[in-house]
Formats: structure tokens, C-alpha cells, sequence
């Protein structure tokens, strides 16, 4: 019953929580479970509360999936629900605006449990924030835009060019209207405003 629902839910390096996993089992009777998959070679742990099915793939001593890639179906997009964003470094990072890539991830999710937590997934590390407000598929990308904005001095590289028309980009690819800046930007430090003129990004809002 377990592995014929998990995989039919899951494909194969597909990071899977037991949190997912729902199928009317509570934790001390899903767990015998998992480990007897485990042992079977069924499935694979890949951390704690963290499984995957194997695949074709062989990959001697290697883990087949990443840390980044756990990060990421846990926090950013949870079975295809979103629940978060990349922010800070790894988001000036991601868009060109910084050079070095960041050794530690930042991530906005709904499924921050305090305000602001280390989390050490595998010994990487990633910063783990709770939003200003209920992250959802219409409302993602401002509040990435915005979060980025009141912090941009400090994130952006001193070599960086072009940093108003990367931005401009984001606004026109991501469709940030100013109906959507109007909702959300009081979330954010009033600094946001002087950001949002001195970047010359204010004018291509709409």
C-alpha cells in the first residue's frame, strides 16, 4: 500500500517528507514502514524525515540528489504549491547582480517557523525567513521585488551594471503592476521608497 502510493506520487530522486506522505498513517506507524522499504531497497533515506525512490541512475558513493534541490521542494515549491522565494545574496546572485555565488542560501517561505532560523540541511547551510505575508502563486514575485529592494545596497556587487535594466527586467517578465506595489509595499521599510526612485525602477511600475 505505502510504496505503490509513493510511487505513484512521487518520481524516482524526488525528495519526499514524511509530512507529504498521506495515506492515514500517523508517525510511529509510518516509520516501521519507510525502514522496511529502506531495507528492501524500495526506497532511500536520504536525511531525517527525508526519502526518495532510487532510479536508473548509478551513482557510486554519490547521493543523487542535493541539498539545494531538498531546500528547494521544502521551501520554494512544495508539490507544485508555492510556498517561497530566494532572496538577499542568492537572489542578487540568481539575476546578475552579484558575482560570487553565496555559500549560504536565503529562502522566504511559508514554512518558516520563526521569524528568522538556520537550517543545516546535509551540512549546508541555508537562512530561513518567515514572509511579511502569506506568499501565493499572485503575489510572489513583488514581494521578492520588494524584499530585494529595501536591502539592495547591501547586496548588490560593486562591479554590478545595468542594475536598473536587470530590475526593469524583472518587472516587466515577473508583470509587478503598481495595483500589486501599492498592496504590499507598506510591509516594507520606508527605505523601500527612496530605493524604488534612486534605482529609476518606480517608473517602469504600471
Amino acid at each position: 500500500m505505502l510504496y505503490e502510493y509513493l510511487i505513484e506520487n512521487f518520481k524516482p530522486y524526488e525528495p519526499i517528507f514524511t509530512a507529504d506522505i498521506d495515506i492515514g498513517m500517523v508517525g510511529n506507524s509510518l516509520r516501521p514502514k519507510l525502514k522496511e522499504l529502506c531495507d528492501s531497497g524500495k526506497l532511500c533515506r536520504y536525511d531525517a524525515g527525508v526519502y526518495y525512490l532510487p532510479g536508473e541512475m548509478k551513482l557510486k558513493g554519490l547521493t543523487p540528489i542535493s541539498a539545494n534541490t531538498v531546500a528547494r521542494c521544502r521551501y520554494v515549491n512544495r508539490r507544485g504549491r508555492v510556498q517561497g522565494y530566494y532572496s538577499g545574496y542568492t537572489f542578487a546572485n540568481q539575476i546578475g547582480l552579484l558575482l560570487q555565488v553565496p555559500y549560504v542560501q536565503e529562502i522566504v517561505t511559508n514554512e518558516a517557523s520563526a521569524k528568522v532560523r538556520e537550517v543545516d540541511i546535509k551540512g549546508q547551510k541555508f537562512i530561513i525567513r518567515k514572509p511579511k505575508a502569506k506568499i501565493t502563486e499572485e503575489n510572489i514575485y513583488v514581494m521578492q521585488f520588494l524584499d530585494f529592494l529595501s536591502d539592495i545596497d547591501k547586496y548588490v556587487d560593486e562591479s554590478a551594471t545595468n542594475i536598473s535594466d536587470k530590475l526593469k527586467k524583472i518587472i516587466k517578465d515577473e508583470k509587478i503592476t503598481k495595483e500589486l506595489v501599492d498592496t504590499y509595499i507598506g510591509l516594507y521599510p520606508t527605505k523601500v521608497y527612496k530605493n524604488l526612485y534612486e534605482t529609476g525602477v518606480v517608473y517602469a511600475i504600471t
